[in-house]
């Protein structure tokens, strides 16, 4: 059966995450309708990141495998017309190996956290950006995000109720950036990148750099939290609507 790579974009903010539930709208869930209504199959549709309720993505990958050969294109194209008028679109469609899949074929995934600093509500940027109210040291959250950098026992950033087998992870990126902004305040961007993630390990980790940024811990409170495995260390957890699921690479 040919089998198709999508590359996705979504606003997390209606859906109460990537997967299908027994209540609740999914992104998964109205990928699969848009197959359905297009092609006549019911055919599940596999992502290679579960993103939680709230959670946006700008590079999520899925594959579905389809009975009948179509173009890529046309799989696309349909697939967004049955989409509409949900904030979901397939960015791109492509033929895959027989033995491709989403979500285990995948060697790394890149996070995007944005964060804006500014007094007043964010009205154009509401639910894309987590809003704090003071500037932030984007130097000394820099500084905190080298200390996680490796591989390490990330159990101080990891969700209690996280299934997975072990709490040691390398990751490879975590870089802290400040960019224009157009209007009052200022934008940083946190960029994280591993083969794979703890569950809520990125909203973890931004939420305690952003007390670094504060002033309120230094670097040093980073390396002794990571050190300390223990989830009562960690920092508060950062809203999910600044996270985004921006790359999965093969």
């Amino acid at each position: 059966m040919p089998r198709y790579k999508l590359t996705i974009e979504y606003d997390g903010t209606p859906f109460i995450g990537w997967q299908i539930q027994a209540a609740g709208e999914s992104v998964q869930g109205v990928l699969a309708r848009a197959v359905t209504a297009f092609s006549g199959e019911e055919a599940a549709v596999h992502g290679a990141g579960r993103t939680d309720a709230g959670v946006h993505a700008s590079g999520q990958v899925a594959h579905v495998e389809l009975s009948r050969d179509w173009k890529p294109d046309t799989v696309r194209d349909a697939m967004n017309a049955h989409l509409r008028p949900h904030p979901v679109a397939v960015l791109s469609a492509e033929r895959a190996a027989d033995d491709f899949h989403a979500r285990f074929s995948a060697t790394g995934r890149r996070y995007l956290y944005r964060i804006i600093a500014r007094r007043p509500d964010l009205v154009l940027e509401r639910n894309r950006a987590w809003r704090v109210l003071r500037p932030l040291d984007a130097a000394a959250m820099a500084e905190g995000a080298a200390r996680l950098v490796g591989r390490h026992d990330f159990t101080t950033f990891r969700a209690i109720g996280c299934q997975a087998a072990s709490p040691v992870k390398t990751l490879d990126r975590l870089e802290v950036e400040q960019v224009p902004l157009e209007g009052p305040g200022m934008e940083i961007r946190v960029h994280a990148q591993a083969r794979s993630f703890l569950h809520h390990q990125v909203r973890s980790m931004v939420g305690t750099l952003v007390k670094v940024g504060e002033g309120a811990w230094t670097p040093d409170d980073v390396s002794a939290a990571l050190e300390a495995a223990d989830r009562t260390r960690c920092g508060p957890m950062a809203p999910s609507a600044g996270l985004y699921l921006a790359e999965v690479t093969y």
